[in-house]
């Protein structure tokens, strides 16, 4: 172990190497592997020296028989000494995806360490993960630490509240002295707490409380320290439960995303299901008695996956989305839905630019955003005039790199795209900050998340926070954003569950209880309130959760496959997977 040089910060680093095998179900590529082989896949050295530039090499060896492929390359989250994550702070790989790898070969692959602003003194870890046919077959671990730099400090004073509730955030006040005696602005704080379990504090001295229990608050700044107590007292959220209503079973097929407007839910379809039909279809449903829906209507079209319905605030137009075209021509449907239980086509426009297929969409006023299908990485964003909804025209296009764009998000003249492992990206459609409009949009600003793939995001503006999800990850992890200033978004908290990821979510903004459709874990209800800081399901904020089918597994069965969530007239209606529409009713 060495050490390095950040700026005030001391930094010192040293990488241990383990190997985990896996057996592979088999995979895509030139040279898949027998389902029957072990994968054995290696890093090494096992330590890594990044010196003062933070840059180092490993090799990843293929140790089994068979040539294996594609190999990618995941780095985890910087983290503290408690677990929380690091915002700003990542690994960065290269390549980041082998496609083949031969027995006995290896491939060297480049790592490079960049430490954020926020980051302050203290211990700290991030991995690496090697992933074959989506299962982990080899990991490498890091640790480092951040020693404080600046001047030498000889009296330090801390002082906060004696107690707080759980998830509650409150700012703790510094009082550093040099020799001289001399006020220091701003000095490298370590922070601790005791028990890790009692809460978290980040780099700026903000403690928010995890546990009930008195929680020792510490900070150091060389060979000084303080101490504080706090008592951690539980949170009070709303209490109860949620009642199934109803169920607007579909069997034949896989159900994808809904939208409920007035006394009409539509659902969409998606895929091909054994012994069923293949997803061509939109259902229209009366729920103007929530208790029992009636299928009112279906729309038939030339796709196999109805992934998105969308309807505008007046209610006057539905757009669905067409994937896998039987005609290759795919694109959206345009639906006067005056009647409201028997939509009418107004128009099926497909164009060269749409062929890949259309994944989402969103509709602000007279402009379509769609999301060109994310099997095309270059795909992006195409938007819609649709002011004339029998001839719509494209009037502009949006890629933001690296890799595919997967949803979009429309609201207060900004576009929010959840763009994979490019991060969340903000455009200017017509806010203003940036001179964008939607014809031509301007990007305000992006975040990466180091390993994780935005797949979908909530904007809040009156609380400033984005809630974005990765539908693959496992344990699933909402991650929170805080946009209080759009040009500068920094990561601020995480909501994870184990055992299955999230899909789609929606907020009821007036009560400030956000809710996650979960997959597997069915649908969630999460308390909002307040400041958001590290993790949220460690500060007693789960208001409620609910399994409803009658089984624990997604496809193809009866089990519980929460697709997406939607809020409408005090109801929470449900698209699931495997058995089409619920309706839930919140008793808290």
């Amino acid at each position: 172990m060495i050490s390095a040089t950040r700026g005030g910060l001391s930094l010192s680093l040293v990488v241990t190497a383990g190997v985990l095998a896996a057996a592979c179900s088999g995979n895509e590529g030139p040279a898949p592997s027998d389902p029957t082989t072990t994968i054995q896949v290696q890093f090494s050295p096992a330590s890594i020296d990044f010196g003062d530039t933070r840059m180092a090499t490993v090799e990843v060896r293929n140790a089994g028989q068979a040539t294996v492929g594609p190999v990618e390359l995941v780095a985890g989250t910087v983290r503290d000494a408690g677990g929380a994550a690091i915002a700003g702070s990542r690994l960065a790989v290269t390549p980041s995806e082998i496609p083949t790898l031969a027995s006995g070969a290896t491939r060297e692959v480049a790592l490079e360490l960049s430490l954020g602003t926020d980051i302050g003194p203290g211990e700290y870890t991030v991995g690496l993960e090697a992933r074959v046919g989506g299962e982990l077959a080899a990991s490498l671990g890091a640790g480092f630490s951040v020693s404080p730099g600046g001047p030498p400090i000889g009296f330090l004073s801390i002082s906060g509240p004696s107690s707080s509730s759980q998830g509650d955030v409150f700012a703790i006040t510094v009082e550093a002295r040099d020799a001289a005696g001399q006020p220091v602005e701003d000095p490298e704080i370590a922070w601790s707490v005791s028990p890790v379990s009692a809460g978290f504090v980040s780099a700026d001295g903000r403690f928010v409380g995890y546990t009930p229990v008195t929680a020792r608050v510490s900070a150091e700044a060389g060979s000084v320290a303080d101490t504080i107590e706090v008592t951690v007292t539980p949170r009070s959220v709303p209490q109860g439960v949620f009642q199934v209503r109803a169920q607007g079973l579909v069997s034949s097929r896989f159900t994808s995303d809904h939208w409920e407007h007035g006394r009409a839910a539509y659902t969409g379809t998606w895929s091909c299901r054994d012994g069923g039909a293949c997803g061509n279809t939109l259902y229209v449903w009366d729920v103007i008695d929530p208790a029992s829906p009636v299928l009112s209507d279906s729309v038939r079209v030339d796709a196999r996956v109805v992934n998105d319905v969308k309807v505008r605030d007046g209610g006057d137009l539905a757009i669905i989305t067409h994937e896998s075209s039987l005609d290759g021509l795919n694109g959206i449907t345009l639906l006067d839905v005056t009647d409201p239980l028997h939509p009418v086509e107004i128009t099926r426009f497909t164009a060269p630019d749409l062929s890949p297929g259309i994944h989402n969409v969103w509709i602000d006023g007279d402009y379509a955003y769609l999301v060109v299908d994310g099997a095309m990485t270059s795909a992006g964003l195409r938007v819609l005039d649709i002011s004339d909804p029998a001839n719509p025209s494209i009037v502009a296009s949006f890629y933001g790199g690296s890799s595919f764009l997967h949803d979009v998000y429309v609201r207060d003249g900004l576009a929010f795209l959840s763009h994979w492992s490019a991060g969340l990206i903000v455009l200017d459609v017509g806010n203003g900050i940036a001179g964008g409009s939607p014809t031509s949009p301007r990007e305000v600003s992006r975040i990466v998340i180091p390993g994780y793939r935005v797949h979908n995001t909530w904007y809040w503006p009156g609380s400033g926070y984005a809630f974005v999800g990765d539908e693959i990850g496992v344990p699933g992890a909402v991650q929170v954003i805080d946009l209080t200033d759009l040009r500068n978004p920094r990561w601020v908290a995480t909501f994870t569950l184990p055992a299955a990821a999230p899909h789609n979510f929606w907020v009821d903004e007036a009560r400030e209880i956000a809710y996650f459709a979960w997959y597997e874990n069915g649908v969630q209800a999460v308390d909002a309130s307040g400041e958001l800081l590290g993790a949220l399901e460690e500060q007693g904020r789960q208001i409620a959760g609910l399994q409803y089918g009658t089984g624990n597994f997604c496809f193809g069965s009866g089990g519980t496959c929460t697709w997406a969530p939607q809020l409408h007239d005090g109801h929470i209606f449900v698209s699931d997977l495997n058995t089409g529409l619920w309706v839930l009713q919140p008793t808290f």
